[in-house]
């Protein structure tokens, strides 16, 4: 690894998988894309967009406090939907995630996300 990167293996990370849950470079923690899935498991979260983006964020927000940062840290945001009919529901609830000043974000819609996912999310945050 480069002099100044870290590589974090945060929790609820699905050992066997070939990505790290996320890498610092200097001040920035660079997450990789999260699914709705149960901590430690391949099995997604129930109740469709909306549980799948309640976990996504909730695993978001573990990935980032075990790396000493927080929500209210993350600067910019890519959301993947696999239907982008989904945008109005995964919105609501990303919306309560970020009540104010939320970071910068884009979505787009995807022809398919890994697992079978409606929803994958990544972040980019300032470290703590």
């Amino acid at each position: 690894m480069k002099a100044g990167v870290s590589v974090i293996h945060g929790p609820g990370e699905v050992p066997g998988l070939p990505f790290s849950s996320a890498v610092r470079v200097g001040d920035l923690l660079f997450l990789s894309g999260q699914i709705g899935n149960v901590p430690g498991t391949r099995r997604l979260a129930d109740g469709g967009i909306t549980g799948q983006t309640r976990q996504v964020l909730e695993n978001i927000k573990a990935v980032l406090a075990f790396a000493g940062s927080s929500l209210d840290r993350a600067v910019k945001c890519t959301v993947f939907l696999a239907d982008i009919q989904d945008f109005a529901a995964m919105n609501a609830v990303y919306a309560t995630y970020f009540p104010k000043d939320p970071p910068a974000r884009s979505t787009v819609a995807a022809s398919g996300l890994a697992g079978g996912a409606r929803v994958e999310i990544e972040c980019i945050a300032v470290a703590g």
